[in-house]
């Protein structure tokens, strides 16, 4: 989900495309905190990891 974020942020800038740059600023956002939610333990979806 980040790398997801930060290719439609980088594609969003590089055409001048601003939606494109609020969801993969959204998608960076929601995938760095589940990434940390799921590295300190708490079950996220369901699962003990989250990736």
């Amino acid at each position: 989900m980040i790398v997801l974020g930060i290719v439609l942020l980088a594609i969003g800038y590089l055409l001048g495309i601003a939606i494109l740059s609020t969801l993969g600023i959204i998608l960076v956002v929601v995938g760095a905190v589940l990434w940390v939610l799921g590295s300190v333990g708490h079950a996220v979806g369901g699962r003990r990891h989250y990736w």
